[in-house]
């Protein structure tokens, strides 16, 4: 059974490096294509913003003296090209896929715009919503916020290579504890980065939930998908 009829899947370009220090790990990819596609099949409708990190960040990019809006638009650029490799990589499965860009690059993608991904969400095809906002200066966590709450998503779907929000960095701290469901007021008090705080805030205000679960375990976006308590839950 389906939990949600419609999602934003938010994934990481840094997850997308795998096992690499840069690019894109075909078996990840992969690994990611075939668990989309499963969802695909259960009937869920499903809308896609990838980051771009595992080739261009624009705030480190800034850091290393580029100028940071021409960063940001090489961060968006490598949103892109994240966004093309996973639409190949659905195409091989026999899943539609159509990519659509913040900024106008036809024929890379077509311009994105709400009722046009809608329209394409409703024929079941998985829209893959590159280029962030459109604009510098906005992470793609704002983006996803944006899309989600645009596309009229009935969750936010956050994978990662962590299982859930703890107390601290379970990478760093053994004894940092998870939370099953935590509201978006206590990720303000704790000062936890789930998000940066322009995409939190758009999703609270917005009534938007989020689940941050483990993207790279198998299976496990199907298991979300049926409404499986794993991961964690984000709410008002």
């Amino acid at each position: 059974m389906v939990h949600y009829k419609r999602i934003l899947l938010k994934l990481s370009g840094e997850s997308l490096m795998g096992k690499k220090q840069y690019g894109i790990d075909e078996d990840r990819l992969n690994e990611y294509a075939e668990q989309i596609a499963e969802a695909v099949a259960q009937g869920t409708q499903i809308g896609i913003v990838i980051g771009g990190g595992n080739i261009f960040r624009g705030m480190s990019g800034a850091a290393k003296g580029f100028d940071r809006v021409k960063g940001d638009q090489m961060g968006m650029l490598a949103t892109v090209i994240n966004s093309l490799a996973l639409s190949s990589a659905l195409t091989a499965r026999g899943v539609k896929a159509r990519v659509l860009t913040a900024i106008r690059m036809e024929p890379i993608g077509e311009f994105y715009n709400k009722w046009r991904a809608i329209e394409c969400l409703e024929r079941g095809e998985v829209v893959i919503m590159s280029g962030g906002t459109g604009n510098p200066f906005f992470t793609t966590d704002t983006g996803s916020a944006l899309r989600a709450i645009e596309i009229e998503a009935d969750v936010m779907l956050k994978g990662t290579r962590v299982d859930g929000i703890y107390t601290a960095d379970p990478e760093k701290d053994p004894a940092a504890v998870k939370f099953t469901d935590i509201t978006y007021d206590e990720i303000y008090n704790r000062g936890l980065k789930v998000m940066d705080l322009t995409a939190t805030t758009m999703c609270k205000e917005n009534h938007m939930p989020i689940v941050v679960f483990d993207m790279d375990t198998n299976g496990n976006l199907r298991r979300v998908l049926a409404g499986e308590p794993i991961g964690t839950v984000v709410h008002n």
